[in-house]
């Protein structure tokens, strides 16, 4: 038996493989790769590497077995049909009876687009007869925290969404509760709603960026359109554009508000605050 994780090199499959070394032996784990190379650092500890990729279904041909306990975390393609990528992983897993399988999905409250592949996918699991856990992670402190440079260099925080509060949490968190899933027992067929413990919204994002950089920043709230618009001007696809600028306006609307406190039950421990996040970003 492995626990067999997909898209392991990347933020989030970093993480779970992290952790996961910390409390099974790296024997026991399968880090499945598009890019041997980017893994290279997980061969070195003992994690078995499996070379595949979700757009050539061939390639995951007896990389899962009877018994596995699988992670499949979503792919980033979204102009390749992500649950069509993402039902090669489910057909290698029926065909070789694994454990369980789990998939990194989003709140079921969120209707904006980006949630649609989602929802396709969890359809698409449970059709199969797998045993499941439906992750659905809320936002990440790093989507907001990883590129703090035009908020600085602006004096401003420019978003769609309001007065809305969302639900956030850092990688390591959400990669906590996988491990928790992937190791643990019981969580057969379930699914979690997965967010931060505090909600905060766009302006006290501002202030606390300002209290931690001793700089006037303000939150400039605009329209859904109006975000498009500069998220296409600096080079982003109109369709991913428009995608992000829709989150916006879920966000407005509550739809990433987590309140179930599964997160913090799963992994044991409080969620990473906001501000915890801002201030290793503002470190790095």
């Amino acid at each position: 038996m492995s626990i067999v994780v997909t898209g392991a090199t990347g933020h989030l499959g970093r993480h779970v493989i992290e952790q996961l070394l910390e409390t099974v032996p790296a024997e026991q784990v399968t880090a499945v790769v598009r890019t041997p190379e980017k893994a290279a650092d997980f061969a070195a500890k003992g994690v078995k590497i499996a070379v595949a990729d979700y757009n050539s279904p061939e390639t995951f041909d007896n990389v899962l077995a009877a018994g596995d306990k699988v992670l499949l975390i979503s792919g980033n393609e979204f102009d390749k049909g992500r649950p069509a990528q993402h039902q090669v992983v489910i057909d290698a897993a029926k065909a070789a009876g694994v454990a369980l399988l789990a998939y990194t999905s989003a709140p079921g409250t969120l209707t904006a687009a980006l949630a649609d592949d989602h929802r396709s996918t969890e359809k698409a699991l449970l059709a199969s007869g797998l045993p499941y856990s439906l992750l659905r992670n809320g936002w990440y402190n790093e989507n907001y925290t990883e590129n703090l440079a035009p908020a600085l260099e602006h004096g401003a925080v420019v978003q769609a969404a309001g007065d809305g509060r969302l639900s956030t949490a850092s990688r390591a968190d959400y990669a906590a509760a996988a491990v928790a899933v992937l190791t643990g027992e019981g969580h057969e067929n379930t699914t979690y709603e997965l967010g931060g413990d505090e909600p905060w919204g766009f302006a006290e994002y501002a202030a606390e960026l300002s209290r931690q950089t001793g700089k006037e920043i303000a939150y400039n709230a605009v329209s859904v359109e109006a975000l498009t618009g500069i998220l296409t001007g600096v080079g982003l696809p109109a369709p991913l554009a428009a995608i992000l600028a829709g989150v916006d306006a879920s966000i407005e609307k509550g739809e990433l508000l987590v309140t179930s406190g599964d997160l913090a039950r799963l992994t044991g421990r409080p969620a990473t605050p906001i501000a915890e996040s801002i201030a290793v970003a503002l470190k790095g």
